[in-house]
């Protein structure tokens, strides 16, 4: 198996041109503090139902240092962590977190550096007293998330590669990101402006 700290000189954007749309978080989960470095490590999954954030304080403890924590939640009305649980995360080793909802305290967070991506902030603490199973298959922001696939995620969005394909999917993007890094801007526009030209002329447009 390749090393998955090779994924984080991955761009998010050439993950996407090779894994497709299914594998690409929605929009609305995106860094909750500007200029956030790019994280990459294996999921480590947990599912948080409305309105509790039992697991994800849980997760904190026994999530393995360099691993992402990916939630999936109920809600978006009551915040999953705060500065102190950012806090302990980051002293673990945790690379980031990775929410389908919010927390609260960001001003300690952004502070602190710590990389949250999430739908947003909230003041209002979640409960603490459903206990669901950590390491399952969860959704989060509309795709599906296992235990031990590698999330990349940075300012141009949250794209997961299955655990499986890890090691093609290095393979393509490394091929893809070498072809763009050799072509020209000039040698682009050129075989840009014919494409487009050709699709217009065979759709009977100028």
């Amino acid at each position: 198996m390749s090393d998955i700290t090779e994924f984080e000189d991955i761009s998010p954007t050439t993950l996407a041109d090779v894994l497709g749309r299914e594998q690409v978080m929605d929009i609305g989960i995106r860094p909750l503090w500007p200029s956030m470095p790019r994280i990459a490590g294996p999921a480590f999954t947990v599912r948080c139902p409305p309105g509790d954030n039992l697991m994800l304080h849980a997760a904190i403890h026994r999530a393995e240092p360099g691993s992402v924590i990916v939630v999936e939640a109920g809600d978006v009305d009551y915040a999953l962590a705060g500065g102190n649980v950012c806090a302990v995360a980051q002293r673990r080793g945790i690379a980031g977190f990775v929410l389908d909802g919010v927390i609260r305290d960001l001003a300690e967070v952004r502070e602190m550096g710590f990389p949250v991506f999430a739908r947003g902030v909230i003041p209002i603490p979640g409960t603490k007293s459903a206990v669901v199973p950590l390491g399952g298959q969860v959704r989060c922001g509309g795709v599906n998330v296992h235990a031990g696939d590698i999330v990349v995620a940075d300012e141009e969005g949250i794209v997961i590669t299955p655990r499986a394909r890890q090691e093609q999917v290095l393979l393509d993007a490394r091929a893809k990101s070498a072809k763009e890094a050799g072509e020209s801007l000039d040698a682009w526009e050129e075989a840009h402006r014919a494409r487009i030209d050709k699709i217009l002329g065979e759709n009977g447009a100028a």
